[in-house]
């Protein structure tokens, strides 16, 4: 599974250059933005985990706007569960490649919406 995680985890990483690192551990990375909502909690960008039979990588950006799902493969539809999580058991270059582009499109959405300024306090 560390194999499966640490590959997610390179992909979500340099989009994480835009975000707050909550989580940066063995099995876990959990990054959110600099946004805040109406309930005084940072908007979730996403976070790459080792659960017990596969590793989950969560992408926000699709649940706000679903509409980035728009022409993704039958194959990584197959791998969703819910509306902003995708599980892998194995690497899988083709279907990795794709969740790439996913996060970049994601990032860029966040961006364009405005959830990416720095808030100061």
């Amino acid at each position: 599974m560390n194999d499966v995680f640490n590959t997610l985890r390179s992909i979500m990483e340099p989009c994480a250059r835009s975000l707050d690192i909550k989580h940066d551990e063995p099995g876990n990375f959990y990054v959110d933005t600099f946004h805040v909502m109406k309930n005084k909690k940072p908007l979730w960008f996403g976070g790459v985990q080792i659960k017990k039979n596969y590793v989950s990588y969560h992408l926000m950006p699709v649940y706000v706007n679903p509409q980035l799902l728009d022409g993704i493969s039958a194959d990584l539809k197959k791998r969703m569960q819910g509306k902003s999580c995708f599980n892998f058991k194995l690497v899988d270059e083709k279907l990795f490649k794709e969740i790439g582009k996913l996060t970049k499109a994601g990032l860029q959405d966040y961006r364009k919406a405005g959830y990416l300024k720095r808030v100061r306090a």
